[in-house]
């Protein structure tokens, strides 16, 4: 099978390059510095495979392979080369190919090759470009049929970005708050209540503002004027009146409205 080798680093691409030439069933046909150089070389080359970098200048990763998308001329199979996080892996695990993580290692590589070659023996293109944009959406928090609908009409797809701590002013004072050691936040009027772990905090803001600011893989909206992080979420509980409610980890129980029910048990996968 054809291969390209794209990746910013000069290093990890000639190390991928030395390591995949002891492949007999891979021809490396060539290697790309950056997104927008994969963007042009792939329609011409039409490699089987490419390996692909997700941390790169310019165009990362899943640009490409929106961007590909767009092109409309086939989509090639797609192992991603990644430093990425623990979170990140379990998306790779879930609809991705296959991955490698940096350092390449010898054994890893062999397993992906072999799972490419068993692939494409079973497996049609269709379903490979399905996996691939169901793991930008897991990235960007789109949608999948909302990325689909942006591709065939050209628009771009942006990641989106998330803060990582919440800053709440009191008078004087600003209070930095992790986003990750926030349970829930509900409405009192027009001030919002942060409960984080041990604390509480009140901040004047709408929840929609709050909803915008939070990254819709953790967060979740379960009340109108209720928001919770699933992380925390230990059971979800049915009554005979028809009512749902959540029991945080802290023992905290919260309704779920009939409106938000069913995105609260995809969620939680319940």
């Amino acid at each position: 099978m054809s291969a390209l080798i794209v990746d910013d680093e000069p290093l990890a691409r000639k190390g991928l390059s030395l390591r995949l030439a002891e492949f007999d069933n891979v021809e490396v046909v060539g290697e790309c510095k950056n997104g927008v150089e994969a963007l042009s070389v792939i329609p011409q080359l039409r490699p089987d495979l490419v390996f692909l970098d997700i941390q790169m200048p310019g165009l990362n990763g899943f640009q490409v392979i929106n961007q590909l998308q767009a092109l409309g001329q086939g989509m090639p199979l797609i192992i991603f080369v990644t430093a990425f996080d623990s979170y990140a892996i379990k998306a790779f695990d879930v609809h991705a190919l296959d991955y490698i993580l940096k350092p390449v290692d010898s054994q890893r590589l062999a397993s992906a090759i072999e799972k490419v070659a068993t692939y494409i023996g079973l497996k049609s293109e269709g379903d490979h470009t399905q996996k691939l944009v169901r793991l930008v959406a897991d990235f960007t928090g789109d949608d999948c049929e909302d990325i689909l609908r942006k591709l065939a009409n050209g628009e771009s797809i942006e990641q989106h970005s998330y803060p990582d701590v919440l800053a709440i002013k009191d008078g004087s004072e600003i209070t930095r708050v992790n986003i990750s050691d926030i349970q829930w936040i509900d409405a009192a009027g027009d001030y919002m209540c942060v409960h984080s772990t041990g604390q509480t905090h009140i901040m004047r803001k709408t929840m929609k503002e709050l909803d915008q600011q939070l990254d819709p893989r953790k967060f979740v909206r379960v009340h109108r004027s209720a928001i919770v992080n699933i992380h925390y979420v230990q059971k979800l509980i049915s009554h005979i009146s028809g009512e749902y409610h959540l029991i945080l980890a802290n023992g905290s129980e919260l309704k779920v409205s009939r409106s938000h029910r069913d995105k609260v048990k995809e969620m939680i996968k319940l």
